[in-house]
């Protein structure tokens, strides 16, 4: 998976959300090494300012950053778009990581469903708003944590009730937002040919994190991590196919990529299917210029 020799990051700026915790800390670490400038996003000041601290402190650089973002609050995100360009003037790398699975149905700032709300319409309007400095900085590359949970929605997209208003069902609304990323990516990757910009996914693994955590999950959720946390691989080692797609000369010009443990892999029939793609990016349009935020 690794490239012969480590790739060289001076003078790249990569945004990371969800970067305090978890895969995307450890790959906010790896790409510290390699000389980025990494920006780490964090809804809680006191838990990104630790962050950066233990990434400052484990990469032996200082040139990471950490920045506010609530991914389910569309106003914070224009703030943190519009915060970034002022202070950088490029962004070579978006490493769309942050994401979660909740027990209880709640909502965003905006009324929409959390889980599809932060991993992935949060994730599509944060792209969008940064997507002509991603331009200007070509050649660069968008990088979305998708899942292997992606399959659990197996009938697909459910465009009549994308909001679970009708039926909740955590891992059913977390599979369908792990899709939503998988076809964004696609659709993504389609719109940018030509652009210089490239969109890949991956599937970290199961990351023993403090994803599903109790802050999060209750019940059955809760228990099956509880239960299958010793089975899983490190953070480090999860972090490791997010690394390679943001910084690998390998994959530099590979786009629309679907992969898992530093391999493209195949995703299920649903994440493949085109029109699907294609409806789901209008209908992101709708639901944010509907907001109003």
């Amino acid at each position: 998976m690794a490239p012969s020799t480590s790739p060289d990051l001076h003078e790249q700026v990569i945004v990371i959300t969800g970067g305090n915790s978890g895969i995307g800390k450890e790959a906010a670490i790896a790409l510290s090494k390699l000389d980025a400038t990494v920006v780490i996003t964090a809804r809680n000041a006191g838990r990104g300012a630790d962050a950066l601290s233990e990434i400052h402190r484990r990469s032996g650089r200082t040139n990471a950053q950490v920045m506010s973002l609530d991914l389910a609050d569309f106003a914070s995100i224009r703030t943190f778009a519009a915060e970034l360009s002022d202070r950088f003037d490029r962004l070579d790398v978006l490493l769309n990581n942050a994401g979660g699975i909740l027990s209880e149905r709640l909502e965003t700032a905006q009324g929409f469903e959390m889980t599809f709300g932060v991993n992935h319409l949060g994730h599509f309007l944060l792209t969008e708003l940064l997507l002509e400095r991603l331009k200007a900085s070509a050649p660069s590359r968008v990088v979305n944590v998708s899942s292997f949970g992606h399959r659990f929605a197996y009938t697909g997209l459910d465009f009549a009730d994308l909001q679970s208003e009708q039926r909740y069902w955590s891992m059913d609304a977390y599979g369908k937002s792990k899709l939503a990323n998988i076809l964004f990516t696609r659709e993504l990757a389609r719109r940018l040919v030509g652009t210089g910009v490239t969109s890949n996914c991956l599937h970290p693994g199961v990351v023993r994190t403090g994803f599903g955590s109790n802050e999060d999950t209750r019940g059955i959720e809760w228990l099956t991590v509880k239960i299958g946390s010793p089975f899983y691989v490190s953070a480090a080692r999860g972090a490791r196919t997010s690394v390679y797609l943001a910084s690998s000369p390998q994959v530099a010009e590979r786009t629309g990529g679907y992969y898992v443990r530093g391999k493209e892999h195949r995703p299920s029939r649903a994440a493949r299917d085109p029109e699907a793609a294609r409806r789901l990016w209008d209908v992101s349009e709708q639901l944010v210029a509907s907001s109003g935020a």
